[in-house]
């Protein structure tokens, strides 16, 4: 084995050691309770929903659904078809049906109740349910026979919700697409009619996100790769089908609050406007930037149009993300709330098309189907409401801390065998006292750096030391060049 080698195997076996001691600070559980585990196989093994009739189920199954997730993924949660119908369309979304699953006041309700959501870490992920329902009985695999919650919406040819309907059915998926696969059959114009009316639909959709005031801040994901034994981290832009697949979702989680709201009992998910204080400070910030936000065109509009190869733009989205703060859960059960909008979406939003990964979702769908056929909400969803919010804000709280914390150890083994190379980076925002954050491009890591160079200008920054297990990094400033 060469050095080279066995030092690229060493940094390897820091980070996973890293990993492991991060997951054991955080307190993430490393199995998945013996008894909830027990309960879900024995109902598993009878075959009869506990929640919900089966044969009163509508049965689907003539619908060729389709699914579309990242690479790799068994907890399938939705499934699409898309039709025309005249001069529309008619979507059927099939929802992943948990609450077939799961005994109200149970061992399994109880471990998901204590976990909130799943978990993701760059070497494995801790799962809400276990795999026997998330990976497998439960999740939408292709030629499957599965219970599902039904969305149909019936859009006019301006992409607009004419119609909603919801049902408990079964359903059977014909085939799991990757995103890549299916932006590659859209380049190349062979895509089958589904995946093509997934673009239409979408880009249809994301007109109306416009029209209303929407907003995303669409910045790059950091995609962790291992290249020759060595770990990268690499700019991802999301991919236009990835964007008409959300679009989906997001008409979904809106149709759900309409529902609830008329039902006045349900939970949606909020986002407050802006403050004109943090409006202000971002007109201020990209204005100094020299990219001025127009007073003509809203604050969703304007992200729409920075250019993603601009070297300013990722100075400009960190200025963005004060406007996009304060998201939260408000549930209800009478009044609605007063805040009752997401504003990045500009409309009421509820969660509700990711219950094998997110907790909420199993009692949003149980409220909308009951409302949406005029039936009583099943009491084990009603009750508790009170105790959502909380919960789903701890586990959100854990999913950051643990998404960052294993981040921050990923960019330090980047940089663990790049000590004293200098790098090209852009200044993004200020640290508070006499420090500045900056973006490297290659590799692509962002960490902060003493001194106070313009916002948005290409500066030189030097590698002086990373630390794998504890995810720091220290960089030198180099220099500075003048904003182009």
């Amino acid at each position: 084995m060469t050095a080279r080698k066995a030092r690229l195997s060493s940094s390897a076996r820091a980070l996973a050691e890293s990993f492991a001691a991060l997951r054991a600070e955080l307190q993430i559980p490393a199995e998945y309770p013996a008894d909830a585990v027990a309960e879900a196989e024995r109902v598993i093994r009878s075959g009869v929903a506990v929640d919900g009739s089966d044969e009163a189920r509508a049965d689907l199954e003539d619908i060729p659904f389709l699914t579309i997730d990242p690479e790799g993924s068994r907890d399938l949660d939705q499934a699409m078809h898309l039709e025309r119908d005249g001069d529309g369309y008619v979507v059927h979304y099939a929802i992943a049906d948990l609450a077939a699953f799961v005994v109200p006041g149970g061992a399994l309700d109880a471990a998901t109740r204590e976990r909130g959501q799943t978990l993701y870490a760059p070497d494995g992920s801790t799962g809400l349910h276990p795999e026997q329902i998330a990976g497998d009985a439960a999740s939408l695999l292709p030629e499957q026979r599965r219970r599902a919650y039904v969305w149909r919406f019936a859009l006019g040819s301006d992409g607009r919700v004419a119609d909603t309907r919801l049902v408990r059915a079964w359903v059977r998926s014909r085939r799991r697409w990757t995103y890549a696969e299916v932006q590659a059959e859209l380049d190349a114009g062979t895509a089958p009619d589904g995946l093509r009316l997934l673009a239409e639909i979408g880009a249809l959709r994301i007109e109306l996100e416009a029209e209303r005031g929407g907003a995303s801040l669409r910045m790059p994901e950091e995609e962790i790769v291992e290249v020759r034994g060595q770990f990268e981290l690499r700019a991802r832009a999301t991919l236009p089908a990835e964007d008409f697949n959300a679009q989906i979702s997001l008409m979904t989680g809106m149709a759900a609050a309409e529902l609830m709201l008329r039902a006045k009992v349900g939970i949606l998910r909020t986002m407050p406007p802006a403050d004109q204080e943090a409006v202000d400070e971002f007109r201020r910030r990209v204005a100094l930037l020299d990219r001025p936000w127009r007073t003509d065109i809203s604050y969703g509009e304007y992200l729409r149009q920075q250019d993603p190869a601009d070297h300013a733009t990722p100075a400009v989205m960190q200025a963005a993300t004060a406007l996009f703060r304060g998201a939260g859960y408000e549930a209800f059960d009478g009044a609605p709330p007063k805040q009752a909008v997401q504003s990045a979406i500009a409309a009421p939003y509820s969660h509700a098309t990711a219950p094998l990964r997110r907790l909420v979702d199993r009692y949003v769908l149980a409220i909308c189907e009951a409302e949406a056929n005029g039936s009583d909400i099943p009491g084990w969803a009603r009750e508790a409401l009170p105790q959502l919010p909380k919960i789903m804000g701890r586990s959100g709280q854990l999913a950051s801390r643990l998404e960052n914390g294993c981040l921050a150890r990923v960019e330090a083994a980047v940089l663990s065998h790049r000590i004293g190379r200098e790098y090209v980076a852009v200044a993004v925002s200020r640290r508070g006292g006499n420090g500045t954050r900056v973006q490297i491009a290659t590799p692509f890591v962002t960490a902060d750096v003493a001194g106070e160079p313009e916002l948005g200008s290409i500066v030189r920054v030097r590698v002086e030391a990373a630390d794998i297990a504890a995810g720091t990094i220290s960089l030198s400033l180099v220099g500075a060049s003048p904003r182009e």
